[in-house]
């Protein structure tokens, strides 16, 4: 999947809220922002699709990083923006606090991980395409960064064109992310929906995986 050409304008990007982001994340929320049928969707999908005992990155990362408790990971790395609440999770092995809307750049070395997760966060990302191309350097060939979201937000921080759209459209936009950073195959959508009795929050997900560095069109 080669890089495409941006449909998007800066517009698309504003937020209701544009003051720092390290102001409305000041105060850690130790809560679970989707439900626990909407987890466990989550983390069935994870372990399906990560390799077990492998370095993992939990991009945009909190207190919990929905990967069921008999997964193993050698290492799951976590990147998100409240130390109190990375230092409350106890799956990561160690994490860094850092504004990806301020600089896209991951701090890790090419190839260090061998996945890659995003949960019900990729709508906060103001320069979503830069990061996705991010994620693609750090991961190894074949390996898959997994974007799942729900239909709930922080509506003064969500960027506006997340704002406009609904489900379907949400897997779309991120389908697009993917699209423009380039360097993806096996792109695809589910819905990983709860399907059991009573409700339960929606989940989604779009994926891909790190093509062969060969096959990689770097911008």
């Amino acid at each position: 999947m080669e890089a495409s050409e941006s449909p998007f304008s800066a517009e698309h990007f504003e937020r209701i809220d544009e003051s720092a982001d390290e102001a409305f994340y000041e105060a850690p929320r130790l809560v679970t922002h989707i439900d626990d049928g909407a987890i466990a969707a989550a983390g069935r999908l994870y372990a399906e699709l990560l390799p077990p005992d492998d370095d993992v990155l939990d991009l945009m990362s909190s207190w919990v990083s929905h990967l069921p408790d008999d997964f193993r990971v050698r290492r799951l790395v976590g990147l998100g923006m409240n130390a109190e609440e990375l230092a409350a999770n106890p799956r990561l092995s160690s994490f860094v606090v850092h504004n990806l809307n301020r600089e896209p750049v991951l701090p890790f070395a090419d190839e260090e991980f061998g996945g890659c997760i995003v949960t019900v966060s990729v709508q906060y990302l103001t320069r979503p395409v830069e990061v996705f191309r991010e994620v693609r350097r750090v991961l190894r060939p074949g390996a898959s960064f997994i974007v799942t979201f729900s239909n709930r937000c922080f509506p003064t921080k969500a960027v506006a064109v997340w704002r406009a759209l609904g489900d379907r459209d949400h897997a779309k936009l991120v389908g697009a992310y993917f699209e423009l950073s380039g360097g993806w195959t096996g792109l695809e959508a589910r819905d990983c929906s709860p399907r059991e009795d009573g409700y339960s929050d929606p989940l989604y997900a779009v994926l891909a995986r790190r093509a062969a560095a060969e096959a990689t069109n770097q911008p």
